[in-house]
């Protein structure tokens, strides 16, 4: 996997010789109205003649509406097998664009050039694929690799500070499933860093290793679920709270300090740790209000994560900082008191 994955300022330089050297028959970007302003312009140089889909950005488009949408312009621009889909953009767009390619005619090519550090260290890699459905967070998708991605830091430029954050969610996460010592290092530095390209290649190394291990999350894949069952029960139910929407990360960070105090009851993660932990996660993020009426709700939708079996939730656990066990069976119940205690902290 890591061969297909480009990383750095050069990045873009790359995709030339990739659309040569396949010789595809149509090349297509897929983008959104922000990529099409900040970040097109930096991409259109590397492409030879092609065509453009747009389509609105925002979690709440991320639809089969959407997709029809995207399968309609595809079918009339005459796209065959041999066609490439370029999904510029963050993880909607990566996510989306990657599911509409892979069942297209029973699969197109696609490629991803991620806008966004989200997508960059997460979502672009590993071949994930999927949308919403009925408020359920990627509740329809498939797994399809990437021909290749395509990671120019210079693209974080572009973010607003809470995009920027987002995406910093899911670099803490992997250092606390997969290296402690990068986590005891950085905790310390936190968003102040002027090293993304290092820890970009570092995130990715992490969840290209454990991908590669396991591609189709037969087992141990579910490690990079940590923070991800509570958390994309809270980003599914504020989804449907106009104002109230949660940005991924912001809701895989909430997710992370139910799922450390949840370690913490079943006595894999120390006192310590957990406050170390939390600290970090305070100093970085600032905390979502929940009523009593979200926690009760929220705990329900935790019922349909994709990682169940039957009616136990199973969630991924930190067995200390810089290891995670997986297929770790929580209760609802688990679920509401880690919710009420994340509100006091």
């Amino acid at each position: 996997m890591t061969e297909t994955i480009h990383i750095g300022q050069s990045a873009l330089q790359e995709l030339p010789k990739l659309l040569q050297n396949r010789a595809f028959s149509k090349v297509v970007v897929l983008l959104d109205e922000n990529t099409l302003a900040h970040c097109y312009p930096q991409l259109k140089p590397y492409l030879p003649e092609h065509e453009v889909i747009q389509v609105k950005s925002g979690e709440e488009h991320k639809t089969l509406q959407t997709c029809e949408y995207i399968w309609q312009r595809m079918t009339e621009l005459h796209l065959d097998r041999w066609s490439v889909l370029v999904n510029l953009g963050g993880g909607v767009i990566g996510d989306m664009g990657g599911f509409c390619a892979a069942v297209f005619k029973r699969g197109v090519f696609f490629v991803q050039v991620p806008t966004t550090l989200l997508a960059q260290v997460d979502a672009s890699v590993g071949g994930k694929t999927g949308i919403d459905f009925h408020g359920l967070k990627n509740h329809i998708g498939v797994y399809q690799e990437p021909q290749s991605v395509f990671i120019n830091p210079a693209f974080l430029q572009t973010l607003p500070p809470s995009q920027l954050k987002s995406g910093y969610a899911e670099i803490i996460k992997h250092w606390l499933i997969a290296d402690a010592e990068a986590f005891k290092e950085q905790r310390h530095i936190g968003l102040f860093t002027d090293d993304w390209e290092g820890l970009i290649r570092h995130s990715v190394q992490i969840k290209s290793r454990v991908v590669e291990a396991d591609p189709l999350e037969g087992g141990y894949r579910k490690v990079l679920n940590f923070g991800h069952t509570i958390g994309h029960a809270v980003e599914s139910y504020l989804l449907n709270k106009p104002g109230r929407e949660l940005l991924h990360g912001e809701a895989v960070v909430l997710g992370m300090h139910c799922e450390a105090w949840i370690s913490k009851k079943h006595e894999l993660l120390s006192q310590l740790e957990l406050d170390r932990i939390e600290t970090f996660l305070v100093s970085v993020f600032e905390k979502v209000k929940l009523t009593e009426e979200d926690i009760q709700q929220i705990a329900q939708l935790a019922l349909q994560d994709k990682k169940n079996s039957r009616s136990t939730i199973n969630c991924t656990l930190l067995d200390g900082i810089g290891k995670a066990v997986f297929d770790q069976p929580i209760t609802v119940q688990e679920i509401i008191e880690s919710l009420r205690y994340y509100t006091l902290l």
